[in-house]
């Protein structure tokens, strides 16, 4: 009889671990793996890619930015500008509300209102708290403005003061940095609001052991919902994993503990990929290639500035090398043969497709054209390239294979260029000292306009103060610079753009490499997942079978 109960006892608990699991296999959860790991899911500390992706999914602005970088509306319902583009005004939704956390009375999360707007914004000009500074230089915090730059008008309405007429604005409002908080939760977790964040996004909070797991679950309360009128997200969870190994990971997604895995880093595209950028026959079977223009361009810098001893010393002082440099390597080559088709040749300017104003047709790029180099040098004072002194390009460990492609092709056309592998941190410390005469490195956008790409050339942010690494000074671009800034119409916006592209291709401060790509290999039972150039995770809309 005993041993009948302990049978009987052990069935039951077999079957209900049984409707257990069944109960857990409908569940549907995401599960990607973060390589980079994540240091902080506060917004105000979202500058890195990994950290964005995870914040994104926790917190929403007053915009945001749709697949096609257009601005629309999130927590605010609907936005205005005034007609002399200094004043914002915001109505927000009445439909939000911050997650149910116990920093509210009752563990209720609460209605959003347009003074927690103020706080989150007020909140980025506390340098321990956030990076974000800089991009509120342009909000007017004079006595005109009672010296505030920004106020809750009442609970639905926010509006916002600008020195003068900045046309990127609204762009950069939809960066995480700019996620609305509440006062309640930065109080009561201080410094540990990073890993306890409390927001209004379609995932909230569950669990994060830094370095090993982290978990947001479905927040039941999310207010947008789909064109069916079914509440979004669609998933149940989300689940970050941080394996740093690369091998690691990529066997973990052939075996179904991940969902998907993102960038070419997190994969050896070789194995993966034939020459012609597409899946080989075997993973094809399993998996959804996703790839999409991003709004990153690699580049090989160079500095310009004759004041400067190394560049007083340097070939590289002359328009006609730099040119000459220009069209003295294969760009399809390179990308064909040691990215297997993964980036788009920089055919064009420094603005990468994804872009409004890209457009080949428009902004005339190099190619290579070993009679344009021969001719050029000859121009320079450099027949065949006699007598000009030996060239060295600054780089990282990442990019020797990409570099040693280009020297060789440069040699091949008389320019001799010594190949110089720095740590990242140094050469980063160094460019921005304005030590190296020629250096590799990528700029991604912020936000998605084209004047955070034109930042980097414009006279007044001279590094090491600020971005323009290359201490190029042009009066007509820094002229169309300032008239883009002000511009409101689109078209003419567009049209300034390109001229200063093609201003940056004549005189050739910069080498444009390629655009990069987001890649990302999906399994074949996730549905809904979307690419942009912004490169940000969406998974408000994303089915898994």
């Amino acid at each position: 009889m005993k041993q009948l109960l302990i049978g009987l006892m052990s069935a039951m608990v077999l079957s209900q671990c049984g409707e257990a699991a069944k109960v857990e296999d409908k569940r549907k959860i995401f599960n990607y793996n973060e390589i980079a790991g994540i240091t902080s899911l506060d917004p105000a500390a979202a500058s890195s890619t990994e950290n964005i992706w995870a914040v994104n999914q926790l917190f929403n602005g007053l915009v945001q930015t749709d697949d096609e970088l257009n601005v629309v509306p999130a927590i605010a319902k609907t936005y205005s500008i005034s007609p002399d583009g200094l004043t914002y005004t915001f109505l927000l939704r009445s439909d939000v509300y911050f997650q149910n956390d116990a920093c509210f009375e009752g563990n209720k999360g609460r209605q959003v209102k347009a003074k927690d707007v103020e706080y989150s914004f007020n909140r980025l000009y506390d340098s321990q708290v956030s990076s974000a500074m800089s991009l509120l230089s342009n909000i007017d915090r004079s006595e005109k403005t009672n010296y505030k730059g920004f106020v809750a008008v009442n609970d639905s309405v926010f509006e916002l003061y600008l020195k003068s007429p900045f046309s990127a604005f609204l762009n950069i409002l939809t960066m995480k940095y700019f996620s609305i908080v509440p006062q309640e939760a930065i109080e009561k977790y201080k410094v540990d609001f990073r890993g306890h964040p409390v927001g209004t996004g379609p995932f909230q909070f569950k669990y994060w052991g830094e370095g090993n797991k982290l978990i947001l679950t479905r927040n039941n309360r999310y207010f947008e919902k789909d064109e069916n009128n079914v509440p979004l997200p669609y998933l149940d969870a989300v689940t970050v994993s941080f394996i740093k190994d690369r091998e690691t990971s990529f066997m973990e997604l052939l075996n179904g503990k991940f969902d998907m895995l993102s960038g070419a880093d997190a994969m050896n595209i070789n194995e993966v990929l034939d020459k012609t950028g597409e899946l080989r026959d075997f993973y094809a079977t399993k998996f959804v290639l996703q790839k999409q223009t991003y709004l990153k361009t690699d580049y090989i810098g160079i500095l310009v500035d004759d004041k400067i001893g190394i560049v007083k010393q340097s070939p590289l002082r002359l328009k006609a090398v730099r040119q000459a440099i220009n069209y003295g390597f294969d760009r399809e080559k390179m990308i064909k043969y040691l990215r297997n088709n993964i980036g788009l040749p920089a055919r064009a300017g420094f603005i990468p497709k994804g872009l409004k104003s890209f457009d080949e047709s428009v902004v005339k790029g190099y190619t290579y054209n070993p009679d344009k180099v021969r001719q050029l040098l000859d121009e320079a004072g450099y027949p065949k390239g006699k007598d000009m002194p030996e060239i060295t390009l600054h780089t990282t460990e990442n990019f020797k294979e990409q570099l040693e492609f280009i020297q060789s092709q440069l040699a091949e056309n008389n320019i001799k260029v010594a190949i110089s592998i720095e740590k990242s941190s140094v050469l980063r410390q160094a460019v921005a000292a304005c030590e190296y005469n020629l250096f590799k490195k990528s700029w991604v956008a912020d936000y998605a306009d084209e004047e955070n790409f034109f930042s980097l050339f414009y006279s007044k942010n001279f590094a090491p103060e600020g971005f323009n690494y290359f201490h190029y000074k042009n009066p007509d671009f820094d002229a169309a610079f300032n008239k883009a800034l002000v511009e409101q119409n689109l078209g003419v916006k567009a049209k300034l753009y390109q001229q200063m592209d093609q201003m940056l291709i004549d005189d050739a401060p910069v080498i444009p490499l390629f655009y990069d790509q987001v890649i990302r290999l999906v399994n074949k039972n996730i549905q809904g997942l979307k690419t942009n150039p912004m490169n940000l995770l969406d998974l408000r809309r994303v089915k898994k079978e």
